[in-house]
């Protein structure tokens, strides 16, 4: 996968031309199949376990508004980061790898290499970039949507609007924005190639689709998880002060 990955990168930098229709169409077709599910879950996940549930315990002691200075850890930092992963991955992720697994087994890319046609710098490249880039963008409708499910749920447990907005923009930083939209980038830097990888390395039949499939997604939510807690330890580490509720 890391070979993969650097083949990836140096097709993409040693000419960087040729491709970028193909990611334009790619990127199309990711934000259809996921911009509404992503907002629709994200809503959902904001409004029902950091909203309700963890407001709750503020509104035990009468500051439910606190629920602002909350959501910048679980969303921009954490919520919005994981669920567009997840949903990139299971939606798009597994497409490629199936997409690229058939033509696998059909021996379709060995065909193309007989013809002089790089099977990675058509197939993966542009697949690759595209995933990367909309996952990372994709992270603000998440992010967006988790919020506006905390504000809802903080007006239901009695919080005050002003309040709301004061706390969350108190404790909001610049360095909790590019940071959540970074460590999403590269999740799904990670996905495309993860997925990529277990579909170009397909093999057994119709079955072996389906086993790559699997695989991939499973592949791909440990590498998240494990770059996540780096990422994350070492963002923090770095900047203690984003640790201070205000």
């Amino acid at each position: 996968m890391a070979q993969l990955m650097g083949a990836v990168l140096y097709s993409a930098v040693r000419h960087p031309v040729g491709y970028w229709g193909d990611v334009r169409d790619e990127a199309y077709a990711l934000l259809k199949l996921c911009w509404f599910p992503m907002a629709l879950a994200t809503f959902a996940l904001g409004l029902g376990a950091p909203g309700l549930t963890g407001g709750s315990i503020y509104a035990l002691f009468g500051v439910p508004e606190r629920l602002g200075s909350f959501f910048i850890m679980a969303s921009i930092r954490e919520f919005a980061p994981w669920i567009t992963a997840m949903v990139v991955a299971g939606v798009v992720g597994t497409a490629l790898t199936a997409d690229l697994g058939a033509k696998k087994i059909r021996e379709e890319l060995d065909a193309m290499a007989v013809l002089g046609v790089d099977p990675i710098r058509t197939f993966v490249l542009p697949r690759v970039i595209a995933v990367t880039l909309l996952t990372g963008l994709l992270d603000l409708v998440a992010l967006s949507f988790g919020v506006i499910g905390g504000y809802v749920a903080a007006l239901v447990l009695g919080a005050s609007n002003d309040a709301f907005i004061a706390n969350f923009f108190a404790n909001a930083t610049t360095t909790d924005m590019w940071g959540s939209i970074v460590k999403t980038t590269l999740f799904g830097l990670i996905i495309g190639v993860v997925c990529c990888y277990k579909g170009l390395r397909t093999e057994g039949g119709p079955i072996g689709v389906g086993r790559a499939v699997n695989q991939a997604v499973v592949i791909a939510f440990v590498a998240i998880w494990i770059f996540n807690y780096v990422f994350t330890a070492t963002l923090l580490g770095l900047n203690p002060e984003m640790q201070v509720f205000r």
